[in-house]
């Protein structure tokens, strides 16, 4: 069984997509915390895709329901059950491919591991819409990790081969979230847009890239040799649908580089050690550093085109195709912003728990 990720922070996550709703429960949160659902709230919007040619025409409230754990406005302490319900979803497509796994898809995985049983509807559990799970729980992480004064960001810097240009974290802060598809360099972020209709005219799909970034990471937090902090990161960021690569720092670019190059010297800023450039990406040995963290995942193309594709007929044993039909996004990048801060986000609260520096009990 794979639907829970932490130790001490647990997150897991249920519900399929044309199910009667998605939720999560949260173990371990810290009693003490002030929360609402409109605390939520704020990132299960910000997951919504931005209007445009990039999404799908589906359109979910996502109102968010908290039913146990918080009591009188604040965590009592015991699991957190959150979930938000499916009043959109169509399954008349799917229905008709029952037994057509579509390419990029884990139709023909699940059905071979499930026995058929899987609810193949709209992907099920293997769909995008499981990121709102991992969301509702980011938020609680997010705040959980402001009481320590860490801070976790992410943004579009690659579609469809339009890259971002470097931006300062001020600009992220400011521009991510203002853009349709979440890119923090607004020329970059038009160009991204054409491409995206282009794909849409051709009846195709486009992928991309985000850099997650968590800034005040304290030095210290991870468990090597197993539960290192890339490791624990990792494992949560191909837990989000479509993500097929992922790399900290400087990344696969140091198989190039010489170690004269590639190291992070140490240096004293403020009477604090620092390193004076950031290719580990604020992690050595598997613990960080005190640098910021930052991470990057390559996101593939949506598997859902309206193109005809090759497949072959469960029932039949025979060879088959078929085009797609129903509401995808044509790319889901802008959507994996909030879902990678969320990732990065529960991985760092569970780490923190685990090195005793987030309190058991916020007064």
């Amino acid at each position: 069984m794979g639907n829970s990720l932490g130790k001490l922070f647990t997150v897991t996550s249920f519900g399929e997509s044309h199910g009667s709703c998605m939720g999560t429960v949260i173990d371990g949160c810290p009693a003490g915390l002030p929360l609402a659902a409109e605390d939520i709230q704020v990132d299960v919007d910000r997951r919504k895709p931005g209007p445009g040619a990039a999404s799908t025409t589906r359109v979910e409230e996502d109102r968010v329901e908290i039913l146990s754990g918080v009591f009188n406005g604040k965590t009592t302490g015991a699991p957190i059950c959150l979930l938000v319900w499916n009043k959109d979803a169509d399954s008349s497509q799917y229905e008709k491919m029952r037994f057509l796994p579509r390419p990029g898809h884990a139709d023909y995985t699940a059905f071979i591991k499930y026995g058929g049983f899987n609810d193949f509807r709209g992907g099920g559990r293997f769909s995008g819409r499981v990121t709102v799970t991992m969301v509702m729980a980011g938020a609680i992480a997010r705040k959980l990790l402001g009481q320590l004064g860490i801070e976790v960001l992410a943004h579009t810097i690659e579609i469809g081969g339009v890259k971002a240009s470097p931006k300062g974290i001020d600009e992220i802060r400011q521009n991510v979230y203002r853009s349709p598809v979440r890119c923090a360099d607004p020329e970059a972020a038009a160009e991204m847009i054409k491409v995206i209709e282009r794909a849409k005219e051709e009846g195709d799909s486009i992928g991309g890239a985000v850099e997650g970034i968590a800034l005040n990471v304290p030095a210290g937090l991870g468990e090597p040799i197993f539960d290192t902090l890339e490791g624990e990161l990792a494992r949560a960021l191909f837990a989000i649908p479509a993500v097929k690569g992922v790399e900290f720092g400087a990344g696969f670019s140091v198989a190039g580089k010489r170690g004269s190059e590639n190291n992070d010297p140490f240096i004293i800023r403020d009477g604090k050690i620092v390193t004076a450039t950031n290719n580990a990406g604020g992690i050595l040995g598997g613990i960080s550093s005190g640098m910021p963290v930052v991470a990057r995942v390559a996101v593939k193309p949506t598997p859902s085109i309206s193109r005809t594709q090759q497949t072959v007929d469960l029932s039949t044993m025979e060879s088959a195709s078929l085009a797609v039909k129903g509401r995808h996004d044509v790319c889901v990048v802008p959507r994996a912003v909030t879902v990678v801060e969320s990732m990065m986000a529960a991985t760092l609260c569970d780490f923190a728990l685990r090195a005793g520096i987030m309190p058991r009990v916020i007064k």
